[in-house]
């Protein structure tokens, strides 16, 4: 398949891929201060607004406009209150088909650290208000992220972002990647979308320019995705499902060979992400870049990274190892093909981008904002490979364990331990005690587990400049505390992974039934991982950081459900991990 070059991008920027309108209007400046008068048709604001990218000096701002018509006018304003008594900046611009009728403008000069409210004007119509807040500058005493992951239309409300939308200090909006998904109607996740009245549109698997914008447009007339947009300004990246299933440099397992060229596809889905989604282009020259920088003051450098589109290698798959006849793994030949030195994830130039801008970081904290767990994720293999459920594995290894013992001749065996081993004995079949002997192996090779070599050279890295590295993630739909370590366990830095706002995680793979054996599973999981601090596997939800100059909190928050109309939060189910770093060294604790 060819590879997406920098001159399709040019090409494709120069037919309105990810343009911005860029403008330091001052009050005042528009050329017709007249009362505005209708237009000689109808205008609607039905996809709200939304605010991104912030500078110290700059925010973007976004809308669209649903109209018939070739262009519309349309004037913007930025207030420093909700009533638009003290207009700060003002403008004319104008929207037509060529960006799908959205509006991007990049309002400039103004002040750090500062809350603006803007709204947009077409004819008589007004949008709703949205706040929006530049970076601060200097010395910060703490900043506040809302951080999510993974939302998918059909498999339920988008509680968690209405719950979020309810915090009034927030500093930023972080989404982590897949904030559509790209599946026809009767596709992943979507067996009660009918009844929910959120079948996807269009219902094929989205595919065009047309096809995303409209799945794009069908998730922006969500009141509850409008209120988190309208309350703090988003910091996004892309992952998969904005264009499609685990998809790398030159291809995606979910794109085939009669779904056209995916070059084409991918195009095609990036254009739309910039139409619909408040992010500035990186470079004026060249829009392949997403991956970008925000410094919160003195106190958060924020790193955000593209996982997916300009570098990754193709992912390696376990079924590409296993003998066919024997069913056996051929490990040598998997670790030898994993742990290649050239093999990336991230590619030659983000790679070095990423490397130079921790060694320049003098902030307390330097926050890795990406898609997939950095942490590592090794389990059994016979869990991994699904030959064995995580608490028959707990079983079965106590059981051997016991086994051992006896045929060692232990004398502190007790009279119930040697009664449990006689009455269960007959468990440890020759299978059983193979796979019980199999080593430990990543269980998702789509993550950073999958990109051995460049991970340690990354926390390598971080640890030689001592830097006080957070790494964020979402992807697997469930929540996640982990350290970050070297392969010689070295301590670096921790990875916070959120939950997803509605796509299903592991409690639906595993058939975990309720939330006590989820937790059951979490606390076995936790056993079994050694760098695994903390999982949630069964609620939705979000996380809340919250950086001071000592510690960071992190929260999780989850919903009591996505499949009814109303939702509460869950305060027993509600976590904290503070981290603290001592020496450099990072200290990450829990707490209800």
């Amino acid at each position: 398949m060819p590879t997406l070059t920098r001159r399709d991008f040019i090409k494709a920027s120069a037919a309105g891929f990810g343009s911005v309108v860029i403008s330091t209007s001052l009050l005042g400046c528009s050329s017709d201060t007249r009362a505005p008068q209708p237009l000689p048709y109808r205008v609607q604001f039905l996809h709200g607004v939304a605010s991104g990218d912030p500078g110290t000096d700059a925010l973007i701002l976004w809308t669209r406009i649903s109209a018939d018509a070739e262009q519309v006018p349309v004037t913007w304003q930025v207030a420093t209150d909700a009533g638009f008594a003290n207009l700060v900046r003002s403008g004319d611009t104008q929207t037509s088909a060529d960006s799908d009728y959205t509006i991007k403008i990049d309002v400039r000069d103004l002040s750090a650290g500062t809350e603006y409210f803007y709204r947009f004007i077409a004819g008589t119509v007004i949008s709703p208000v949205g706040r929006g807040k530049t970076l601060p500058q200097g010395d910060v005493s703490s900043v506040k992220l809302a951080v999510f992951s993974c939302s998918n239309y059909p498999a339920g409300y988008f509680h968690v972002y209405a719950k979020a939308a309810e915090i009034t200090d927030l500093d930023a909006a972080l989404h982590l990647g897949d904030y559509i998904y790209e599946y026809a109607a009767d596709g992943y996740a979507s067996e009660d979308a009918a009844a929910l009245n959120r079948v996807v549109q269009p219902d094929n698997e989205i595919l065009s320019l047309s096809d995303y914008r409209r799945r794009y447009a069908q998730y922006r007339t969500d009141t509850q995705l409008q209120q988190i947009h309208a309350a703090a300004p988003f910091i996004a990246v892309w992952d998969d499902h904005e264009i499609t299933n685990d998809t790398w440099r030159d291809g995606a397992e979910n794109h085939q060979s009669d779904e056209g060229d995916f070059t084409a596809r991918k195009l095609a889905a990036l254009r739309a992400y910039f139409e619909w989604m408040p992010i500035r282009p990186v470079s004026a020259s060249d829009e392949e870049i997403i991956y970008r920088q925000f410094r919160f003051g003195s106190l958060v450098d924020l790193l955000m990274l593209d996982t997916r589109v300009i570098g990754r290698d193709e992912q390696l798959a376990y079924a590409d190892y296993i003998d066919p006849v024997s069913g056996q793994l051929d490990a040598a030949r998997f670790s030898s093909d994993l742990n290649q030195p050239n093999r990336t994830l991230l590619g030659t130039e983000q790679l070095q981008w990423l490397l130079d801008k921790l060694q320049q970081s003098d902030s307390k904290w330097q926050v890795l904002g990406q898609q997939v767990l950095m942490g590592r994720m090794q389990l059994p293999a016979a869990i991994a490979l699904q030959q064995l459920s995580i608490n028959d594995f707990a079983e079965l290894a106590a059981l051997a364990q016991l086994a051992a013992r006896a045929q060692a001749g232990d004398p502190t065996l007790t009279a119930n331990e040697l009664a449990y081993l006689q009455a269960n004995q007959q468990r440890l079949t020759p299978e059983v005690v193979a796979l019980l002997q199999l080593p430990a192996i990543p269980y998702n090779l789509d993550a950073w587990d999958g990109y051995t070599a460049e991970r340690e050279q990354i926390l390598a890295h971080a640890l030689a400049q001592g830097k006080k590295l957070v790494v964020l993630a979402g992807d697997t739909h469930n929540s996640w505390a982990s350290n970050l370590n070297l392969s010689d366990d070295t301590a670096v830095g921790v990875e916070l992974a959120t939950s997803s706002v509605t796509s299903p995680g592991l409690e639906q793979y595993i058939n975990l039934p309720d939330r006590e054996a989820a937790a059951a599973t979490e606390a076995g999981l936790v056993q079994l991982v050694p760098a695994l601090q903390y999982a949630n596997l069964y609620d939705r939800g979000f996380m809340l950081l919250t950086f001071s100059q000592t510690e960071l909190h992190c929260d999780w928050f989850y919903v009591d459900g996505i499949k009814h109309s109303t939702a509460a939060l869950l305060p027993q189910r509600q976590q904290r991990a503070t981290v603290v770093f001592n020496d450099t060294a990072p200290r990450l604790t829990l707490s209800n």
